[in-house]
């Protein structure tokens, strides 16, 4: 069980950086307990499970780790934490983007280094609401996944390529998921290879590499790329929310579409997805008009 201790270089809220990982409430890769921060995933050198903890009198970070990937997930601690990351090179151009990165200088963006654990919950995020894609995610890990290495029971490492490959199509519907996005893991999980390679890619070519498999456009190259490269400028297009979210926050109107966000976000390029996480987390979002959509279950059909 190797351990290591790490300086942060500023300020490091770590629950607001590492909590974008987490898949809904009962995430069986990620979880919280007594305060530290849990997360269960495949490396390159096999499963592993990483514990977090802040020790704040002495502005370090705790990390213990289990499992074949131990030793990987320990020494890219620094950079799952945003030691690469600037947040210095975002210039306010809104009170409300200058404000929140006041009440949050801690928020970093992570840098997993993994593809595919991002990739997959957000091909099952696609077009459905977040309860059913978290729903999706939960089944499959519990009942395909393996159980993590270390102490707490309840974490699950996700499939490995071919054990995502193995899954019946009855497994699929079972778990409310239809056979687009499932197809769309299954020919993610037959390219790991090149997938993976694009953890090591800018942007700009991760995207082409992702978004060249069909059934993956910028919507769910975004989402991912967020999470594996911590890239401040993987801003998400083709949300049903974050346009409207935008639009209100920056402007007061509503009905907010892709190209206007776009335009609204411009004086950040090169940090767009840093401006509206930052736009998130001011909490300032239009007033609900309509009831939360119904969520379906194919899984009864």
């Amino acid at each position: 069980m190797p351990a290591r201790t790490w300086d942060p270089p500023g300020p490091l809220d770590l629950h607001r950086t590492l909590g974008v990982l987490q898949r809904g409430p009962g995430d069986p890769a990620f979880g919280v307990r007594d305060g530290e921060l849990w997360r269960a995933c495949r490396t390159p050198e096999g499963p592993g499970t990483l514990r977090i903890a802040a020790l704040p009198a002495a502005g370090q970070v705790e990390a213990e780790a289990w499992g074949p990937g131990a030793d990987w997930l320990l020494d890219r601690l620094p950079e799952l934490l945003g030691e690469s990351d600037d947040p210095a090179r975002l210039t306010a151009r809104h009170r409300i983007v200058h404000e929140a990165r006041r009440r949050h200088p801690g928020v970093r963006l992570a840098r997993t280094g993994l593809v595919l654990e991002s990739l997959i919950p957000s091909i099952l995020e696609q077009k459905v609401t977040s309860d059913e894609a978290y729903r999706a995610w939960r089944l499959l890990l519990q009942r395909h996944g393996e159980p993590a290495p270390g102490p707490w029971e309840r974490m699950r490492v996700m499939p490995a390529p071919r054990g995502w490959a193995l899954i019946p199509s009855w497994e699929w519907h079972r778990a409310g998921v239809d056979a687009k996005r499932s197809s769309a893991i299954l020919r993610a999980v037959r390219a790991a290879r090149r997938v993976e390679e694009a953890a090591r890619m800018d942007l700009a070519d991760a995207t082409r590499r992702l978004t060249a498999l069909p059934g993956i456009g910028p919507w769910t190259a975004a989402e991912t790329l967020q999470r594996t490269l911590g890239a401040p400028d993987a801003i998400t297009v083709g949300d049903l929310h974050l346009p409207k979210i935008i639009g209100y926050a920056l402007t007061g109107r509503r009905g907010t579409t892709d190209e206007e966000m776009l335009e609204l976000l411009a004086p950040y390029e090169g940090q767009r997805h840093r401006a509206a996480r930052l736009i998130l987390l001011s909490g300032r979002v239009p007033p609900r008009r309509a009831p939360r959509f119904p969520v379906g279950d194919i899984a009864r059909l």
